[in-house]
């Protein structure tokens, strides 16, 4: 008897903890991670419940970035990111914060930033309503390493309402998805999260015409000069001409293993006579999540056309598991109809185009899209992806995809090839 009391006076005390502790609070959240240097890159997020669980929503733009894998153990909080392999590890506090780390689990090392996020704080930065300057429109930005060793080029692209302000950076390997800020006096802020792009970025505008003094915060300790002028009629080099098939190899030839083991070979009969799209990507990419979600969407509309798509994922690691894990989650979240085959080779190797299709020119960045016509020919080549945050440019991205599928796939089938 006595130990059936005490059993149940401890089940009683174990239930009175957990109920007793905090629950994450519904609503809007602020939230910061807290660079070595003294700047916090800045987001937003919003709880809530869905099927008697907690998810929540990362909030940058118009974008609303489903997070459903939630965890509460006591007053510990674990949120996994769905793509590139990152978490948070926090503690709910007596107010209701969170405070922890965000930790990317990287192909060598794990690597971590201190946290913090406050409920009911809707705002990403302070700032009056309006303002008296506006950087709406086109503006050629130099990025520069503080040594001057290294810089970049890209083509911001902001549209500003009162002194909010909403845009992106184009670059000829892709964008930097959506940034959100604001201008306050003549600081202009401008943040973003995904779960791999964390960046922050400031700058003085001088006038509407020119920025200069900008820092580009990105990730725990990256950190670039940039500076910027407007001009509308910037432009980049044409996707097409950055990585091209050789001259006397006109047509691609690979295999390699699907997730479950399974070789695939762009040789195989559900290939043959079909205009093909093969997709480089990895799952530590955000615009090859972006070209994804929209290659998706479209091969389920229109995979009875006689177009396949394939995708062949370079991923971080050589560790065959990891990466499969890594392929598995873009497949799962986007329910993906179409084969994602694990070339066994990392976006870093300088060897990677060799390795895997050597019939190209070294392979700029990712994702790439390669387009095969009916008979197997390669007719083109795009590197990089103007993904929704680019707005118009993503309008005319699909624009233009769609022209050119609908081109191959009125092209005569070959003799021979049904």
């Amino acid at each position: 008897m006595k130990k059936i009391l005490s059993l149940a006076v401890l089940t009683a005390g174990l239930w009175s903890c957990k109920s007793s502790a905090p629950a994450l609070q519904n609503g809007a959240w602020q939230a910061r991670l807290h660079r070595a240097d003294g700047a916090n890159i800045v987001f937003n997020f919003e709880v809530t419940d869905s099927a008697e669980k907690k998810v929540l929503h990362i909030i940058n733009a118009k974008e609303r970035l489903l997070v459903d894998s939630i965890r509460q153990e006591g007053d510990s909080v674990f949120i996994r990111m769905p793509f590139f392999d990152s978490e948070f590890k926090t503690a709910l506090q007596p107010d209701g914060s969170l405070k922890g780390q965000w930790i990317r689990h990287l192909a060598k090392e794990d690597v971590a930033i201190e946290f913090s996020a406050e409920p009911g704080k809707r705002e990403r930065f302070s700032a009056p309503a309006s303002s008296q300057l506006n950087i709406s429109g086109r503006w050629p930005a130099y990025f520069t390493s503080p040594e001057g060793r290294d810089s970049s080029f890209a083509i911001g692209e902001f549209s500003q309402q009162g002194s909010r302000v909403t845009g992106t950076f184009l670059t000829s390997t892709g964008d930097y998805r959506f940034l959100e800020g604001v201008i306050a006096g003549d600081t202009l802020k401008l943040s973003t999260f995904d779960g791999s792009h964390a960046y922050l970025l400031t700058a003085k505008v001088e006038n509407d015409s020119t920025i200069s003094n900008g820092i580009f915060y990105a990730g725990i300790s990256g950190r670039e000069i940039w500076t910027a002028r407007k001009d509308d009629r910037a432009a980049l080099p044409d996707e097409r001409s950055l990585t091209t098939v050789k001259p006397d190899s006109t047509r691609l030839d690979f295999r390699f293993p699907d997730i479950n083991g399974n070789q695939v070979s762009i040789r195989d009969d559900r290939f043959k006579g079909k205009v093909v799209i093969v997709q480089l990507a990895g799952s530590w990419c955000p615009n090859c999540m972006d070209e994804t979600a929209y290659l998706s969407e479209w091969y389920r509309k229109n995979k009875d056309r006689g177009v396949e798509i394939v995708a062949l994922a370079y991923e971080r690691t050589t560790d065959e598991e990891r990466s499969r894990r890594g392929a598995l989650s873009f497949i799962k979240r986007f329910n993906l109809e179409y084969p994602v085959l694990l070339t066994g080779v990392t976006p870093s190797d300088k060897e990677r185009t060799e390795k895997t299709l050597p019939q190209l020119t070294p392979v700029k960045g990712f994702p790439t899209t390669i387009f095969l016509d009916k008979t197997g020919k390669v007719r083109e080549v795009h590197t990089g992806f103007n993904g929704p945050g680019t707005g118009v440019h993503y309008e005319e991205f699909q624009q233009n995809f769609n022209r050119l599928v609908d081109q191959l796939l009125a092209e005569k089938s070959p003799e021979g090839i049904l």
